[in-house]
């Protein structure tokens, strides 16, 4: 059977390249744009050089912020009988939407809603998946369902939350063919160093200091991206999901210091010496407990890598690169 190219969209982000990975292993055709002109990872970066080839892996550096870049998207769709999209594009981290939010904003939902609006007059397109986040409901009471109403307490999660209501009105208006998914804390080989897992993994391998904001007391679920992507794959192939939300989580939480501890442990290093604790963030939610009861009931899936074993294979791509992770910037670097 012959197999349209599928579009990827922020397809230099971590989930975005983990993904990829995934299609290609199964033989799908990507087209990938994202306004970062090199992957991200050193994990990704091999395993799509291996997996790819000049006909089923196409990248295109464009910026959705920029009008004529969408253009230029709209026309690769039509070229290359694009039908399907995933959305990973998204401008990420709290502490910092604090301090730019217009950029957020544009980024997260106003460019946004004009990329789509481009969507909505192309008569191809039988599936989007809008990647996105359970930080749209604020810190939750009890597991959750996707019924939950959005109660956002940041700029970043306004600004998520905003689009999400938006194309659901698309739905509801036009039968734009979106479906939403939520998911918990993702983590795996190659995530940027900055977030949670792999910087504790920095910290312990080189005993370097690191901050915990609020002493880690707060709770989230991590999940492996592995876990994550067989739950994009049932959603993307399913004619019948239109207009629907899919929360994909695990069904454990886990404070931040317990997390960080763990892995200090793992790394036969001292937590009580080198994390410290520090302020907490701006508007930072106290847990995201998400039930995935709906997506494991529909489509029969799993979480299959356990916190411990996925942590494990963390840090055994840290070890594998640590001569280039010590010379990496562990700052987020923000972009306009």
């Amino acid at each position: 059977m012959k197999k349209n190219y599928i579009l990827i969209i922020g397809s230099n982000s971590f989930s975005g390249t983990f993904f990829i990975n995934y299609l290609l292993k199964k033989k799908f055709k990507i087209l990938a744009v994202s306004r970062s002109n090199d992957l991200v990872n050193y994990y990704s970066i091999h395993k799509i050089q291996k997996n790819s080839n000049k006909n089923n892996y196409l990248f295109y550096k464009l910026n959705i912020n920029i009008e004529s870049d969408q253009n230029k998207i709209i026309s690769l769709i039509k070229k290359y009988k694009v039908n399907k999209i995933i959305n990973f594009a998204a401008q990420g981290m709290v502490k910092q939407s604090w301090d730019y939010p217009l950029d957020w904003y544009k980024t997260n939902f106003m460019s946004q809603v004009t990329l789509f609006e481009k969507f909505l007059k192309l008569n191809q397109l039988n599936k989007i998946i809008n990647f996105t986040t359970p930080e749209v409901y604020g810190s939750t009471k009890g597991w959750i369902n996707e019924k939950t109403p959005f109660n956002p307490s940041t700029p970043y999660a306004i600004s998520r939350s905003s689009l999400d209501y938006h194309l659901s009105a698309y739905f509801k208006q036009y039968n734009l063919p979106i479906v939403f998914t939520r998911t918990s804390n993702v983590y795996g080989p190659g995530q940027p160093l900055y977030r949670i897992i792999p910087r504790a993994i920095y910290s312990a391998y080189f005993s370097k200091k690191m901050f915990l904001d609020g002493g880690g007391v707060s709770k989230r679920s991590f999940i492996y991206m592995e876990d994550v992507n067989e739950a994009l794959y049932s959603i993307l192939f399913d004619k019948n999901n239109h207009g629907e939300t899919f929360h994909i989580s695990t069904n454990k939480l886990i404070s931040i210091k317990f997390l960080v501890k763990n892995i200090f442990k793992k790394l036969d290093n001292n937590f009580n010496e080198f994390v410290i604790s520090s302020e907490e963030r701006a508007g930072k939610d106290h847990v995201y407990s998400l039930s995935s009861a709906k997506i494991r009931k529909k489509y029969g899936w799993i979480d299959n890598i356990s916190l411990d074993k996925g942590i494990d294979s963390t840090i055994s791509w840290f070890k594998d690169f640590s001569t280039t992770l010590k010379k990496a910037n562990l700052n987020y670097n923000h972009k306009r």
